[in-house]
């Protein structure tokens, strides 16, 4: 069965305890939780931490584990999205060494599902990209293997603001690389956190890739997306991709969720569907964030049952 969720960091100002219980509350099944490291966010959804892995002692451990009984409610995925590959070598390294932390406290937790990116050079090109991953990530799903975890890679270009120019901040973009980094890593714990608008406004398909990569989906993000096509027309595919395009809670942009959803059900997937809000439109307060959540929520409901 499908579960229906929503991820955490848009809900920034909230405890642990407050999204269990809003969770709960409105009729959700599962939440990804955000476990960055405490500290300044550098972009915007970055920096939430909802579960501090660094503090995860025994105490800890059993108060997430108590919560989720008695809320009716599981952590779906422990989320952390950073740039491993970042040009950056100090910052890579941190971001390698939090993942791996991640991994270990999912695998405390009995989360099946750690979240995050590849990363990426965004100066370099693809194949030198790709030669980087070779280097830096098998460890990384080594040690996740090795506690039962599994790894699932946001295929986000990260490519928004200009400083991510040219080539964005995240390799796993398109089928095509997905096809090299899993020979390069064809360990069955590494796989997708399925995100369809991504695909939609780089203008593929996102549909075929439920039923291509099948055996990879370890987690799935709701998340819709506006191409405007008059501004497409205007500025072209080489802008920067804000320009003519806009991040939507799902029922309210361009992906056909009756497909996608169906796709799902096809291909025999029965994990958390996780709502992703990043739409700007509704971002003014506290009553709007609540308001794109369970618009979002009652939208896709006819697909997906809540509880």
């Amino acid at each position: 069965m499908l579960k229906l969720g929503f991820v955490s960091a848009i809900l920034a100002d909230k405890s642990f305890e407050e999204v269990m219980d809003f969770a709960s509350e409105q009729g959700f099944g599962c939440v990804e939780m955000m476990c960055w490291p405490k500290g300044k966010a550098e972009r915007r959804y970055a920096g939430v931490t909802h579960v501090d892995v660094d503090t995860l002692d025994e105490e800890a451990i059993a108060h997430i584990q108590a919560v989720q009984r008695n809320k009716k409610v599981f952590i779906s995925g422990l989320g952390y999205y950073p740039n491993p590959m970042d040009p950056d070598e100090e910052k890579a390294a941190l971001a390698i060494e939090h993942i791996k932390k991640v991994i270990t406290a999912a695998a405390k937790l009995g989360i099946p599902v750690m979240n995050t990116f590849v990363g990426r050079n965004p100066s370099r090109n693809i194949p030198d990209n790709l030669a980087m991953f070779a280097e830096r990530f098998p460890e990384i799903v080594k040690h996740a293997g090795d506690l039962g975890v599994k790894v699932a890679i946001e295929n986000c270009p990260m490519f928004f603001t200009n400083d991510e120019w040219p080539g964005g901040k995240n390799l796993a973009i398109s089928p095509a690389v997905w096809d090299q980094l899993f020979t390069i890593i064809p360990d069955a714990h590494f796989g997708l956190n399925y995100d369809p608008s991504h695909l939609v406004w780089m203008q593929m398909d996102p549909i075929r890739p439920i039923y291509d990569y099948k055996e990879r989906l370890h987690h799935i993000h709701l998340k819709d997306v506006k191409v405007y096509k008059e501004k497409l027309d205007r500025v072209g595919i080489l802008a920067n991709p804000l320009e003519y395009h806009s991040p939507k809670i799902p029922g309210l942009g361009d992906v056909n969720w009756g497909r996608f959803i169906a796709a799902l059900t096809d291909v025999g997937y029965r994990g958390a569907c996780c709502i992703e809000v990043e739409d700007k439109a509704f971002e003014k307060s506290p009553e709007d964030v609540r308001m794109a959540i369970l618009t979002a929520r009652n939208y896709l409901s006819q697909y997906i049952p809540l509880g």
